[in-house]
């Protein structure tokens, strides 16, 4: 995604141009609220700007709104919290048009992985949902919400925290479907938090089920020290 909205904004700004992502997603994890900046010297307004961006980009990628932002604004370092949300299809037929929802055909304990949720609320070292990042060393995250609904045959897992781990959100999931297939009780998921050791943890939950679907400033937008940022 990253190299066709350059090539877009090169293309229309008549420049060479880097852009700075608020997240950096798994190839198949979905973004609906990525947000990006970028330095240009074109003289064009954000609404042609996104007109002219969108008219080359594949039918997959859309620029929603573009907008003037302060010399000191980063999308990603400006971040002060992000949301994902994974969603589970369950029951036995899969719906082929649905292109952001991961099928589990079996049926799961919500209610138990709702509980077991709670586990996840607050700053701890997440390390034991990280992928290739060292234990004890800026794995610490503050997770602000986590929680599962249901509509119907589809369950939405949604969580939201200052920046996420590589991968941790999907290495989540997947030990909390361990728990909903009663393999391992609400209990042990909160061990397995505790742990600080990947390999008690699930496997990682396909890519397709995930997105980022939000990504918070404060009001002036200034870029933090930079620090592991977000790479879920």
């Amino acid at each position: 995604m990253q190299g066709e909205l350059e090539r877009a904004l090169a293309t229309i700004c008549d420049e060479p141009v880097r852009i700075a992502g608020a997240g950096r997603t798994d190839a198949g994890v979905h973004a609906i609220g990525q947000v990006m900046s970028f330095r240009t010297a074109s003289v064009l307004d954000g609404a042609k700007l996104g007109r002219g961006v969108n008219a080359l980009l594949p039918e997959d990628i859309a620029v929603s709104a573009l907008e003037p932002c302060g010399e000191d604004f980063h999308a990603r370092f400006s971040a002060t919290g992000r949301t994902y949300e994974y969603r589970l299809r369950i029951g036995p037929d899969r719906d082929p048009l649905e292109r952001w929802a991961h099928h589990h055909p079996a049926a799961l304990r919500l209610d138990a992985m709702a509980e077991a949720s709670l586990a996840l609320v607050g700053r701890a070292d997440f390390a034991a949902f990280a992928t290739g990042d060292g234990s004890g060393r800026g794995t610490v995250r503050t997770v602000r919400k986590a929680e599962w609904t249901r509509e119907g045959e589809l369950l939405r897992f949604v969580i939201e925290a200052d920046a996420f781990l590589r991968g941790m959100v999907r290495a989540v999931v997947g030990t909390f479907l361990w728990v909903g297939r009663g393999k391992i009780g609400v209990d042990r998921f909160g061990e397995i938090v505790r742990s600080q050791d990947r390999a008690q943890a699930g496997p990682n939950a396909p890519a397709r089920g995930l997105c980022l679907t939000g990504v918070a400033y404060d009001e002036n937008g200034r870029a933090r020290q930079r620090d592991d940022g977000d790479n879920d």
